[in-house]
Order: C-alpha cells, then sequence, then structure tokens
C-alpha cells in the first residue's frame, strides 16, 4: 500500500486530533500519577502509625516485664536474654519504620514523570494551536517547519534525559544507610 498525498486540510485535522487524543491521554495518566502519589502517602502513613503502635505497645510491655523480673529472682543470664530480645524487637520496628522512607523514593520517579507527561502536553499543544494559524499559501512549509521544530525540541529533552531526569533517585541519612536506585 503506497502513501498517498493529504490535502493540508486534511493534514491539519489529522495534526490536530493527534494532539487532542495524545492530551488527553497525558491529562489521564498525570491523574493516574498524583492518584497514585496520594495512595502511596496515605498507606506510609497508616504504616508509619501502625509500626509506631506496636512499637508502643512492646515498650509497654517491657516495663511491665522488666517490673516482673525485678520482683523475682532471676539469674543475670535471663535479664540479658530479655534485654536482648527487647533490643531486636526495637531494632526490627525501626527498620520497618526506616523502610517505609521509599515513598520519597518513589515521589522522585513520579514527580519526574509527571515532568515527561508536561513536556509532551506542551509539543502536542503546540502542534494543535499551530494548524489554526496557518496561511494557507504556505501550509506545507509552515508543517514541515512545525514538525522539524517539535523534532528539534524532542531532541533536546531527550537529551535532557540523559542528565537530570536519568539520574538515579536516592534517599540518604537513613538509620539502615543509603539507597540509590536506577
Amino acid at each position: 500500500m503506497g502513501i498517498k498525498n493529504l490535502p493540508v486540510t486534511e493534514l491539519r485535522s489529522l495534526l490536530t486530533a493527534v494532539s487532542e487524543h495524545g492530551t488527553q491521554h497525558l491529562i489521564e495518566v498525570e491523574a493516574d500519577l498524583m492518584q497514585t502519589t496520594f495512595l502511596l502517602s496515605e498507606a506510609i502513613e497508616k504504616l508509619g502509625a501502625s509500626f509506631m503502635a506496636i512499637h508502643g505497645a512492646v515498650m509497654d510491655q517491657q516495663k511491665e516485664l522488666s517490673l516482673i523480673t525485678n520482683q523475682l529472682n532471676l539469674t543475670k543470664d535471663d535479664i540479658e536474654k530479655l534485654d536482648g530480645i527487647k533490643q531486636k524487637i526495637g531494632q526490627e520496628v525501626n527498620a520497618a519504620v526506616t523502610g517505609l522512607q521509599f515513598q520519597d523514593l518513589t515521589s522522585q520517579l513520579i514527580n519526574r514523570t509527571i515532568k515527561r507527561v508536561n513536556g509532551l502536553k506542551e509539543l502536542l499543544d503546540a502542534l494543535a494551536s499551530h494548524g489554526n494559524v496557518m496561511d494557507p499559501g504556505h501550509e506545507h512549509e509552515e508543517i514541515a517547519r512545525l514538525l522539524e521544530e517539535m523534532n528539534k525540541n524532542l531532541s533536546m529533552r531527550s537529551h535532557a534525559l540523559e542528565g537530570g531526569l536519568r539520574r538515579a533517585v536516592s534517599q540518604h541519612d537513613m538509620d539502615s544507610g543509603d539507597i540509590e536506585l536506577f
């Protein structure tokens, strides 16, 4: 099947339709990313509160256990075993709370994705708006110029991805050490 030459008005309509459909899809992607961010934040907040409640309950239990061990004549070895268990529980709860800090990492990724979506929306908006201001006598040249400008813009944005948008996400100063992803 060969490529046919489209009349300029049909080409303009197709470019506008591509822009409108693409923009609508990008709006939906952005909404999904925002909802994902909200759901992650809610889940992390609830998990954090639960871990802190567990930690508080364990601390209360340890106080009671200390009172009981003081009243009983336990050996030093028995007391050291109980203290070891207490420390282990505290470390595990702290590690779980620290692990919840992955929210920061996912937020960095989502924010970068939203920047990419916004860049694509800008390009599609330029495509849609350009068709309305073309001089009918020079439409082919203007469409070619528009597409060339968009290609250059996409190329520049792709080059920018090699810099800031492709860098690793990272979390520093966590009790368990630094984390770097991607």
